[in-house]
């Protein structure tokens, strides 16, 4: 009989005789952590303690979830509440104040130079402090860490033009002091740098600041849409888990799982009604404030430019014709402002809720027609050769008590105070509105971490009966 022997493996030990059979489908011996991870789910989910486990596991996740979730999108609307409050509107409103200050710069600089070599100091000091807050606003912009790329590029320009604007001013009133006819010629070309330079770019300052206000009035009010779904997901799991309880112990409620509940149902009936009321709070900070703003301010500078147009018409004395090459040009543009100061009163007066908002628009409507009426006169002195008395008319003097620069200052001075208030009712209801979400970040971190240590108690209490 033939004896086989088998050769040592190296170490000594014996090599193992004939082919290894592979493992069966071609898998590894040994599983994978993953592989292995799958098996013991699988393990116990075959038993009643395994499956309560994961019941557990996926309660407390969910109810995890849902706060994380919520804490994300709440923070996010509370970010955006809080720039419109603090930022946005802050910009919105300094860039609509340098438009302002530059124009009644403009038209405080042509009623200076029609009143002669004599300026009057209130028309001086006038001008000096529009353009002194014009230039603080823009070093304020300037400075600011949340100007947007454009808005750098119109505050960089206005700070260039504006400099040069004033040397022109002060040329003007220079050669108007010597009694030379070129100073109107200056103060003309002055108001064309102004016309064609430092408005309209203080203009798209203004609409540039304006959309970032809206772009976060959109972010504040967009709806929690994913903490909702997520919140109704983890409400319906801990329903489905009592249900399941109930069917297998016959006991009506789970301390732990009524708890978890609870806490989730508060989370998602707060953020709910608190989002609700911030919407609402925004919606009414842009519809009763932030629009009104808007008009008032586009009003105002109609205003303005119809102010320094009746003005330079005086001072340019038909030497700038218009389109058609037969009227004057300045004449023109007051015709065409105080339409558009109608139109803005009108749409002022219908969004105004309050009387406090209406009195001062209804003031402004009353100046504005007194102003038509004693510019027609001025104007009718004026082309029948009167030129002083025209002067007069439009700037005042001793023989002319009531002139049309005394109503455009009723004007002024009415459609500032409805500013001022539409800027308290945006301030109020848009502060209401981030009031609103106060406590909702904490509140709901906190909840969440209750609901999901009450799910673990409350499986846990199931658990301790197999014990």
């Amino acid at each position: 009989m033939a004896i086989t022997s088998r050769a040592p493996a190296p170490g000594g030990a014996l090599a193992p005789s004939g082919p290894q059979a592979p493992p069966p489908d071609g898998l590894p011996r040994r599983g994978t952590a993953w592989a292995e991870g799958v098996e013991q789910l699988r393990a116990a989910a075959t038993t009643e303690p395994g499956r309560l486990r994961i019941v557990g596991a996926v309660l407390a996740a969910l109810v995890l979830l849902f706060g994380a979730v919520a804490v994300w999108e709440i923070s996010a609307r509370v970010t955006a509440a809080d720039d419109v409050v603090g930022r946005s509107q802050p910009l919105s409103a300094d860039a609509a104040n340098i438009y302002r200050s530059l124009a009644d710069a403009d038209t405080a600089s042509s009623s200076g130079f029609l009143a002669g070599g004599e300026e009057p100091r209130e028309v001086r000091q006038r001008y000096e402090k529009d353009i002194a807050n014009a230039s603080r606003l823009l070093v304020n912009a300037a400075a600011s860490t949340t100007a947007g790329e454009d808005s750098r590029k119109q505050i960089t320009l206005l700070s260039e033009q504006l400099p040069r604007y004033t040397g022109l001013i002060e040329q003007a009133r220079a050669t108007n002091k010597q009694g030379l006819p070129l100073g109107g010629a200056y103060l003309r070309y002055a108001n064309e740098q102004m016309s064609t330079q430092l408005l309209p770019a203080a203009q798209r300052l203004y609409e540039a600041e304006t959309d970032r206000l809206y772009t976060d009035y959109d972010d504040a009010r967009a709806l929690p849409l994913a903490s909702l779904a997520v919140g109704l997901l983890a409400l319906a799991a801990l329903a489905w888990a009592q249900r399941r309880n109930y069917l297998r112990t016959n006991r009506v409620l789970n301390h732990g799982l009524v708890a978890a509940t609870a806490a989730s149902l508060v989370v998602l009936l707060w953020l709910a009604a608190g989002h609700m009321v911030a919407r609402a709070e925004l919606s009414e900070a842009r519809k009763d404030g932030q629009e009104s703003l808007k008009v008032l301010g586009d009003a105002r500078i109609a205003s303005l430019q119809a102010r320094a147009s009746e003005n330079l018409t005086l001072v340019a004395r038909g030497a700038v014709l218009a389109e058609d090459k037969k009227s004057d040009k300045y004449d023109v543009d007051f015709s065409n402002d105080m339409k558009d100061l109608d139109a803005g009163l009108a749409t002022a007066a219908a969004l105004a809720d309050d009387e406090a908002g209406r009195g001062p628009v209804a003031r402004a409507a009353d100046g504005v027609k007194r102003w038509k009426e004693l510019h027609a006169a001025a104007r009718q002195t004026d082309l029948k050769g009167n030129y002083q008395d025209a002067v007069g008319q439009v700037i005042g003097d001793k023989d002319h008590k009531e002139y049309s620069g005394a109503a455009f200052d009723t004007v002024d001075a009415s459609l500032e105070q409805a500013v001022v208030h539409e800027q308290q009712e945006f301030t109020r209801a848009a502060r209401d509105g981030l009031g609103a979400l106060d406590g909702l970040v904490t509140g709901t971190a906190a909840l969440a971490v209750v609901g999901a240590a009450a799910a673990l108690l409350g499986i846990g209490r199931r658990l301790s009966e197999y014990r």
